[in-house]
């Protein structure tokens, strides 16, 4: 008489490989998966911060925030200043900023025009979540502010 085949040891065999297998799984999908930083130089960004929270005092401190609005039909983004801005000499940049891809980052000269205005085209950009920033500086003085802006699908 034979004796019968027990499957006990066969299925902790099988249940130890099926976990060390999905274990080695998970671990090669973690790290194939792409990783961005926020930016390439973070460090020296942390640093210089201090200056960047003073900016952004000086900006609340205005009569009037500066505006940043997306008009979706246009597919612009519209861009304010303060009206005590608007007329004087005014220096800056718009860094349009994706948080998921940082290579779709765009940084763009500020031109407004005699009303405090500019419109930036956003028709070639992705749509999905963007960080608008705007950085001024006018009589020596220097401003800045950023708003989040959701580019809508075509």
């Amino acid at each position: 008489m034979t004796k019968p085949l027990n499957p006990w040891p066969w299925a902790i065999i099988l249940t130890f490989v099926l976990f060390i297998s999905g274990t080695v799984g998970l671990v090669v999908m973690a790290s194939s998966q792409r990783v961005d930083l926020v930016s390439k130089n973070y460090y020296e960004q942390e640093l210089k911060y201090q200056g960047q929270i003073d900016r952004a005092e000086n900006s609340r401190r205005l009569s009037a925030p500066a505006r940043i609005a997306y008009n979706a039909a246009r597919r612009q983004i519209v861009l304010t200043l303060p009206p005590e801005h608007a007329t004087r000499g005014v220096a800056g940049k718009i860094e349009l900023y994706r948080p998921s891809e940082a290579n779709l980052d765009r940084q763009v000269k500020l031109q407004p025009d005699a009303h405090g205005s500019q419109a930036l085209d956003v028709g070639d950009l992705r749509p999905g979540l963007w960080k608008v920033r705007i950085s001024w500086a006018t009589q020596n003085q220097e401003f800045y502010t950023d708003q989040q802006v959701v580019i809508a699908t075509r």
